[in-house]
This record gives C-alpha cells, structure tokens and sequence, in this order.
C-alpha cells in the first residue's frame, strides 16, 4: 500500500538569507509559490530561481516536492518519515511546512536519488 504522494513542483527555487529587518521585496508577492519566515535573526525567502533578489546569503538549486494534502493536523510522523528516508541516503533537505501541507526541498543534484528512494519506500511521486 503506498503512502502519500509528492508532487515535484516547477521551477527550481532558491533559499535566500535577508537581516529581520529587511522589508520583502514586493515582486515576491506577485510570485505562484514563494515561502517567507522572519524570526528576531533573519528573515528568510524560498521563491522561484528566476527572482534574484539582492540577499545577505541565498542557496540555489533546490526542487521542492510537495505532499499532496490537505494533512490532517491530527496526523503524524509525515515530514519524519519522508526526511527519514531521505535521511538514510545522504540527502539533505530543506522542510517548509504550512497550514495544509509540507514542503521538502532538496537540491537539483540529488532529486532523481531522492524520488528514487521515495518510491522505495512506497511514496508516490508525480513529476
């Protein structure tokens, strides 16, 4: 029986590092999918590679797999199981959760042993 399934989402993106109290630029908003976290130390971007934005730091190369919800906050063990997997063949992940769903992020080198070794593991991944 499989588990959930992941759907890869377009484009690649990129993870960026802003100071807290940098204001976000207002081209992100206008954006499909982008993610914002602002804490006392940063604020952090996740949004399409095509947007550059002018940040302290970014990461790039990153596809996003989406877990195909909504998820029922009652459910558990989810974003621990797939990073788990994920975890047992070396690769790094970047996880975005929301009100609906999780997000796992891993880089574009690496996405192929990633869907590879989800399915494996009774994942569903559409691309």
């Amino acid at each position: 029986m499989s588990k959930q399934t992941l759907a890869v989402l377009p484009p690649l993106f990129t993870v960026h590092r802003f100071s807290p109290e940098t204001k976000p630029d207002p081209i992100i908003f206008d954006q499909a999918t982008y993610f914002i976290g602002k804490t006392t130390d940063e604020l952090s971007v996740v949004i399409s590679s095509d947007i550059k934005l002018n940040s302290v730091e970014q990461e790039s190369d990153w596809y996003c797999l989406k877990v195909l919800g909504p998820l029922d906050f009652s459910l558990t063990g989810i974003l621990a199981d797939i990073s788990g997997v994920l975890a047992t063949e070396k690769i790094s992940i970047f996880a975005i959760s929301t009100f609906d769903t999780d997000y796992i992020l891993v880089k574009q080198d690496a996405l192929q042993n990633a869907v590879s070794a989800l399915e494996k593991n009774d994942y569903k991944i559409t691309q």
